[in-house]
This record gives C-alpha cells, sequence and structure tokens, in this order.
C-alpha cells in the first residue's frame, strides 16, 4: 500500500524558489531538486524544533553521526567509524574547499566529463587547472578511460581528482571492479580522490551504488568521499551535508580548510533535517525511487517513441534523465533557449557539462507525471519544429 503523493506537488511559485519563480508560465525541469512534498517524519522533527523559541548556535550532535551510520550500514554495509565524519552546508563548499586544500594554484585536477558542471568552478575559481579525461560511451554505456586516467594521474602537477559518484549527468553506477582500480591509480601516482556522492541514494529500485570507500583499503588510504541528504530527500535549501575521511593526515588538512573558508557550523534545522532523513525517511524513500523511475521509463519510451532520431542514455542512478539530441542539434545552448522561449519549457544545455556534452540535454524527471507528460509534448513538438541556429 502507498503511503505517500507523489502525483499531486506543492505549487512552489510564489516562494523565492531558485527552480520555478523565473518566468510565469515556463516549466521548469532543469536544476536538480524535486517537486515532491518533503517525507512527514522531516517535516514533523522541523515543526518540533520551530516550537523552541531559541535559534543560537549549534554542536554537532551524536545523533546525526548515528543516523548517518545506520542509514549507510543498513543499505550499503558500509560500517563508518562515527569520528571520521565531519559536518559541512554542503557538497559544493566540500568541493571547493578541497581544491583549496589539496592543491596549489597551478596544479591540474583531474574530472571526467560529461560531469556536474559545478566541478568547473569549483577549479577555475581557485586557480588550478581542469584536466578533463573525458568518460568514453560504448554503446549508450559510459565508461572510464582508464589509460586517459593513467596519463593524466602521471602529470607531475596532478595532485586531484574530483570524481562523481554515481554519475551526474551520466546516470551510471560505477563498479565495485572500476572504482578500485581508480583508487589503485590514485595511489601509484600520488593522486587524491574526492568522490562526490551527493546522488547515491537515487537509484533504480533493486539497484545500489557503490560507495568509493568501501571497495578497498586502497580507497580509504587516496580518498575520501562529500555526501548529503538533499537530493534523496529534498532538502537542497537546508544546506547540510558531510565529508567522511579515514585518512588522519587528509582529514587534517580538510578539517582545517572547512574551518577557514566558515563551512562546518550547522544551522539549527540542518542537522535535525538530516537526522530525521537518515533515520525515519527510508520508506518515503523507497516511493519516490518506484515513482521517479516509472517516470524515466515513461520519458524514455515516450521519446523513443516519438523521436526515432533521439538517443536516451540508459542508466540506474539519479532522476536525471540524460538524452542525445545530436541528431539535429548541434548547439545544445541555442536549442534550450528555443525550447525555453517557443515552448515555455527549461532544460539543462549539456555543453555546460563538458566534453561529451554537446548536443546533449538533461531532463530532470522528479515531478509528478502530469508534469512531465506536458514537459515531454512540449520537448516533442520544440524537438520537431526546430531549425537549428
Amino acid at each position: 500500500m502507498k503511503r505517500f503523493d507523489f502525483d499531486n506537488v506543492p505549487d512552489r511559485r510564489g516562494t523565492d524558489c531558485y527552480k520555478y519563480d523565473e518566468e510565469p508560465g515556463l516549466l521548469p525541469l532543469w536544476v536538480a531538486d524535486m517537486d515532491f512534498a518533503i517525507a512527514p517524519c522531516i517535516q514533523n522533527a522541523l515543526r518540533k524544533r520551530l516550537e523552541h523559541p531559541v535559534f543560537g548556535y549549534n554542536i554537532v550532535s551524536d545523533p546525526w553521526r548515528e543516523a548517518i551510520r545506520g542509514f549507510f550500514s543498513r543499505r550499503y554495509q558500509w560500517e563508518m567509524d562515527p569520528t571520521c565524519l565531519r559536518f559541512i552546508t554542503g557538497v559544493v563548499p566540500a568541493l571547493s574547499s578541497s581544491v583549496r586544500a589539496l592543491s596549489s594554484v597551478g596544479d591540474n585536477v583531474v574530472i571526467c566529463p560529461p560531469v556536474y558542471n559545478i566541478f568547473y568552478n569549483s577549479i577555475r575559481n581557485n586557480g588550478r587547472v581542469i584536466k578533463e579525461v573525458p568518460l568514453l560511451l560504448n554503446n549508450g554505456v559510459y565508461e572510464l578511460d582508464f589509460d586517459g586516467l593513467e596519463e593524466a594521474f602521471s602529470k607531475e602537477k596532478t595532485t586531484l581528482c574530483l570524481f562523481c559518484n554515481p554519475g551526474n549527468p551520466s546516470s551510471r553506477i560505477w563498479s565495485k571492479e572500476e572504482l578500485s582500480r581508480l583508487a589503485e591509480l590514485a595511489k601509484k601516482h600520488h593522486v587524491t580522490i574526492l568522490s562526490d556522492e551527493i546522488h547515491g541514494p537515487v537509484t533504480r529500485p533493486g539497484k545500489l551504488y557503490v560507495p568509493f570507500l568501501t571497495v578497498s583499503e586502497t580507497a580509504k588510504e587516496v580518498g575520501f568521499a562529500a555526501f548529503s541528504p538533499t537530493k534523496a530527500f529534498n532538502i537542497a535549501g537546508l544546506q547540510t551535508a558531510a565529508i567522511y575521511c579515514e585518512n588522519p593526515e587528509l582529514m587534517k588538512k580538510i578539517e582545517r580548510q572547512i574551518n577557514t573558508d566558515e563551512v562546518a557550523e550547522p544551522n539549527n534545522f540542518a542537522l535535525v533535517a538530516a537526522t530525521y532523513a537518515y533515520e525515519e525517511g527510508e520508506g518515503w524513500l523507497e516511493e519516490m525511487l518506484e515513482y521517479v523511475y516509472s517516470n524515466r521509463d515513461f520519458a524514455t519510451s515516450t521519446l523513443r517513441q516519438a523521436l526515432p532520431d533521439i538517443k536516451v542514455i540508459e542508466g540506474d542512478a539519479t532522476y536525471l534523465l540524460w538524452v542525445d539530441a545530436s541528431a539535429k542539434v548541434k548547439s545544445s545552448e541555442h536549442f534550450v533557449s528555443y525550447l525555453k522561449k517557443e515552448e515555455k519549457l527549461f532544460l539543462n544545455a549539456g555543453i555546460a557539462y563538458g566534453q561529451g556534452g554537446e548536443g546533449y540535454v538533461r531532463i530532470n524527471l522528479a515531478t509528478s507525471r502530469k508534469i512531465l507528460e506536458e514537459a515531454l509534448t512540449r520537448f516533442i513538438r520544440g524537438y520537431m519544429n526546430y531549425q537549428g541556429e
């Protein structure tokens, strides 16, 4: 029996909503947050916290650590040491602080595009050099280019790799074997791996992602993870995330930097929301995943039937659909601008995600089926009428 209603989504317009409050009539399936009401356990916990009339400084509590430990133990058999957890306000601050802590100006930082566009900002804005090792697309499935990674890691000025696990926008769940091989290459060439695992819990029912630090002792030595309940439980605006690192020397550098950057202190709601999401929200999460992956299958079949030259990349992670429209679209920026103007449909341009993204668009599926149906109607009509630049 279903306990949660994902068909009727709250109206987000007029709430200073980054996703919706841009222009009237716009249908936004771009930025990666969901339209669904949050799990009642989270809302109830926040309501109870609001009943206390003082909102002073917080400490990072043991219940927060235990909630994280329990969630990852139950779902992924990842037995964390709670003392190796550190609070941080978001995964993006974790990226930027880590670039500053673990590399120097002018160093190479490796990424594997197409990948989350903020990786580029975190590297470029800190005066480091972006070293792209594009993913390989073989028969519609993305793979890591290990020869390219070895070459990039072997460079004298390569010190850090920002890795997206699972892949955004590729929706790829990386295997234990692939992650183990990545860790061994990093150790061989003295490169640190930051595994961005914010989308980790968002996977097709019956599938699980593989946390990087569970694959080997080598991974624990060379890497650390940043994760958050924000994508899986739709609480991005509460600014709550965590860093986990078992290498004490590495942790010292990270901890020093996040405190220097003033991103290590929680607000009054960050710990409450995360604790209850991890501790009591799994039932909601499971139903949400069923709904979103039903949306994914519906969108895939609808696009393939209506537009035979469109290629939808198969994937078992994230609520983001990666669509190859390059048979007709040469400039993804031009195409999404066209859709926004002519169809009032707002999607992400694939070129924002680096090499391999041109001609692609990214579609957020975490909305009601009714909204998705209308969005697909607009997309199909827009694609058919599009004449290019």
